[in-house]
């Protein structure tokens, strides 16, 4: 069940904003944070880059640093209108994550922030399907989202931060390998790093 400070935190920006650079204070701050899935990878002006589930923008902002052809994809109305008045830079398209509007071996890069962990089993499965579907081949996939922890010290911090803000698909991510989920849909996983205590996991993965 949603809390109601997770209505909240949708609700108002600002709380969001909070809650999220909080958050991203175990790594380092929001901006290494934002850029934690990005390392590494060869990003040119003409990339194409898709950033999935993309929220108010707040990876938005770094992608389009790096590369003149991004669109970012959502299926709020009021997340996007934020997104577009924050990254006007970038074009936007309101559909699902699991129903993407886009042609086959589109984009070079997938990029997906902690947002995974909002969906069911089924829809989960969906998504990654249709990853590797818009991908050109050699593309990468490249996300982050919630790990079980490795160090017990963080258990108690994550396990407050599930509660109040999050629903029982966020619990049952911890449980789920999603190495393994995108290795069978054919990708194949060049990096899996884990911070925060294991409580963060970054994937980059090729098509």
């Amino acid at each position: 069940m949603a809390t109601i400070l997770r209505d909240w935190s949708y609700r108002y920006q600002w709380l969001y904003d909070g809650i999220s650079r909080l958050a991203a204070l175990s790594v380092g701050g929001e901006a290494r944070f934002r850029e934690l899935a990005l390392q590494g990878l060869t990003i040119h002006s003409d990339t194409q880059i898709l950033d999935l589930c993309c929220g108010s923008g707040q990876t938005t902002q770094f992608l389009v640093k790096a590369s003149q052809n991004v669109t970012g994809l959502d299926a709020s109305p009021k997340s996007l209108q934020r997104a577009r008045q924050n990254v006007p830079e970038a074009s936007y398209v309101e559909a699902f994550a699991q129903e993407m509007p886009f042609a086959d071996n589109l984009f070079d890069l997938v990029h997906i922030s902690v947002a995974l962990h909002e969906m069911q089993p089924q829809q989960l499965q969906k998504i990654i399907n249709e990853v590797y579907r818009v991908l050109k081949p050699g593309g990468v996939f490249t996300l982050v989202d919630f790990h079980a922890p490795t160090n017990p010290i963080f258990w108690p911090g994550i396990s407050i931060f599930l509660l109040l803000f999050e629903t029982e698909t966020a619990w049952e991510l911890l449980k789920t390998d999603l190495a393994e989920l995108l290795t069978k849909t054919g990708f194949e996983v060049s990096k899996s790093t884990l911070y925060a205590g294991g409580s963060l996991q970054v994937i980059q993965a090729n098509k």
